[in-house]
């Protein structure tokens, strides 16, 4: 019995190690790639260490293009994504309070109402969203890459509802009975407990927005605004030579602001992907 134990944990282990290296392989190779001139990355070969290495390609990628630094791109993007997040977070926290907590006539449609915008193809209201932008003269800003995330997202909505559920109800009510008002509870005992949920939020909506190539396409027309998805892609020209080194070493770098996010809040987001609010 011991003997199968410890057979089963080696060969446990060994698939997740085998696993954990085919998934991680592409960007690996992408980051070796960032080093390597455009003959040897076309060549497809699977070693991970340049031939001869080329740091130019940093270089030559951060001058950007059109008389544009990636250091514009990448402002632009940390612009969107960091107010995108936080509107993210204040509105879905407040609509998922009012629906979790607060008992009002017409609760349970708006609930459904909300669930029932996530069962939407992000496609199937592209059109109609560009058209109303559009028709605002707010076409080519940030505003349509922004404003709609002060207005709450169903998704993240719907975790910190999961999450409330766990916090127990007589912290309001004791709350109240001390004449706090419904915003003080909200601000005072809700997003306290919250933290866990919130900081997963902040985790996703960043990694979803620094990651959104299709909303900067629609919107934004002027080279200056562009974000860094969209300005990683210009490396690529089907009318001249497409430079992967310098389109992989940016690539490289835009993984860097994720990774941060990532590797300082990682600790809060099992905890925050769990339902439970208060434990013991």
């Amino acid at each position: 019995m011991k003997v199968r134990k410890i057979t089963f944990k080696v060969l446990y282990h060994l698939f997740v190690v085998t696993f954990g290296i085919v998934m991680i392989y592409p960007v690996l190779w992408m980051i070796s790639g960032s080093f390597k001139d455009n003959a040897e990355i076309l060549r497809g070969t699977l070693s991970l260490i340049p031939e001869v290495p080329k740091l130019s390609n940093y270089s030559t990628g951060w001058s950007g293009f059109a008389g544009i630094t990636f250091g514009t791109f990448f402002k632009n993007s940390l612009l969107i994504t960091t107010v995108a997040t936080l509107g993210t977070v204040l509105s879905s926290s407040l609509v998922a309070y009012a629906l979790s907590r607060i008992r009002f006539k017409g609760r349970k449609f708006w609930f459904t109402c909300m669930l029932a915008t996530m069962m939407l193809p992000g496609q199937v209201i592209m059109i109609p969203s560009y058209l109303i932008w559009y028709n605002l003269g707010l076409s080519n800003s940030y505003v349509p890459l922004i404003l709609p995330y002060f207005c709450g997202q169903a998704f993240f909505i719907y975790q910190m509802m999961q999450f409330m559920a766990g916090i127990p109800r007589e912290l309001d009510e004791a709350a109240t009975i001390d004449g706090c008002s419904r915003y003080t509870i909200y601000t005072h005992i809700i997003l306290p407990l919250l933290k866990p949920s919130i900081v997963t939020t902040i985790i996703i909506q960043f990694y979803w927005k620094w990651d959104d190539y299709m909303g900067p396409l629609l919107y934004l027309s002027k080279p200056q605004s562009y974000t860094a998805s969209l300005a990683v892609k210009m490396f690529a020209d089907a009318a001249t030579t497409t430079d992967f080194g310098a389109m992989f070493a940016m690539s490289t770098l835009s993984l860097i602001p994720v990774f941060l996010i990532f590797l300082f809040f990682n600790r809060y987001l099992v905890e925050g992907i769990g339902t439970s609010g208060l434990k013991g």
